[in-house]
């Protein structure tokens, strides 16, 4: 490299490259974290080519055999395909970064091979399933079975919070992302800041109308200093996070001992699906998701393919 630096230096170095390339702030997060994991373990192991570690070493002494035994250890651990296809895809990004702006003359993980996705389809409510999940008569339930108003907002959000996940097939960071601002009411749509900072406009049905509508009525109850314009709050007052959703989601769910355990990303699948069994056109769900690509949307006709062949065999005499 042209100078000396120590390691936490480049990966700050790295995780300001990342910022000003609008890479998402999760994504971000991923990746450092990634980086980290790799030196945090190499620093405890021998190079490849010496005794030292790379704590006593650097950046621009790692090899493709470092990395390798790093990736052999995440296996012995049991990590899944797409964690350590993740992690390669980190550290591919890492070390282009140092050839590219620190004067790294090798990139070490460049032969990374990633691994193949499994091919596990994802999980997904039944229609039915779905509709018991994301009732809107919770919140009137609540409203005569509490007097106490942060009780009975709370309950008006997390139905809210239900209905448009599922109305929608939001991510759940698009969805905590949302303000006040971003919904046209008057048009049922939601505008979401999705991947790659790329905006989209999202319709939304009656069902979805009325629980946000009750909800907005209720939102002072939790307002504080820190609130802003967030559509949807936490108790003190702040933005709702996408921990906070997905405990309401698993929460609600385990209502129904038969369905599926899932979180918000289930429910975005099962709308995808039921969108598909009712119809709609792969192009425009692929749009309504907000995939960049074709692939990504795919694997829902496999899913509604999956799902006719069981109908097939519990319904068919000669299945």
């Amino acid at each position: 490299m042209t100078q000396p630096m120590t390691i936490a230096e480049v990966v700050s170095g790295y995780a300001d490259h990342l910022r000003s390339r609008d890479v998402s702030a999760h994504t971000s997060r991923a990746y450092i974290g990634d980086v980290t994991d790799f030196f945090d373990h190499a620093a405890h192991t021998p190079t490849a080519h010496s005794t030292s570690t790379v704590a006593e070493s650097g950046v621009a002494d790692i090899d493709l055999n470092d990395l390798r035994v790093w990736l052999i250890t995440l296996d012995d651990a049991g990590a899944a395909k797409s964690t350590v296809a993740r992690k390669i895809a980190a550290v591919k990004s890492f070390f282009a970064y140092c050839v590219n702006h620190q004067g790294l003359t090798n990139n070490p993980a460049a032969r990374l091979r990633t691994p193949k996705k499994d091919s596990r389809l994802p999980t997904v409510l039944k229609p039915q399933q779905a509709a018991d999940l994301v009732s809107a008569q919770r919140a009137s339930q609540t409203e005569t079975e509490s007097s106490d108003p942060i009780d009975v907002a709370k309950q008006a959000r997390d139905t809210a919070v239900l209905e448009m996940l599922y109305a929608t097939a939001v991510r759940v960071s698009e969805l905590t992302g949302l303000n006040r601002s971003d919904v046209d009411h008057q048009r049922s749509m939601i505008t979401v800041l999705g991947k790659g900072n790329k905006e989209r406009r999202v319709p939304f049905g009656k069902p979805a109308q009325s629980a946000l509508q009750q909800w907005l009525n209720l939102r002072d109850t939790f307002v504080s200093k820190g609130s802003a314009d967030a559509l949807f709050l936490g108790v003190r007052g702040g933005r709702i996070g996408a921990r906070q959703v997905r405990e309401l989601v698993h929460r609600y769910g385990s209502d129904d001992p038969s369905a599926p355990d899932i979180g918000p990303h289930g429910l975005r699948h099962s709308a995808a699906t039921h969108m598909l069994d009712g119809g709609a056109d792969l192009r425009q769900i692929q749009e309504l998701l907000g995939h960049s690509t074709m692939s990504s949307t795919q694997i829902y006709t496999h899913v509604s393919m999956q799902r006719l062949q069981e109908t097939y065999r519990q319904a068919h005499p000669r299945a």
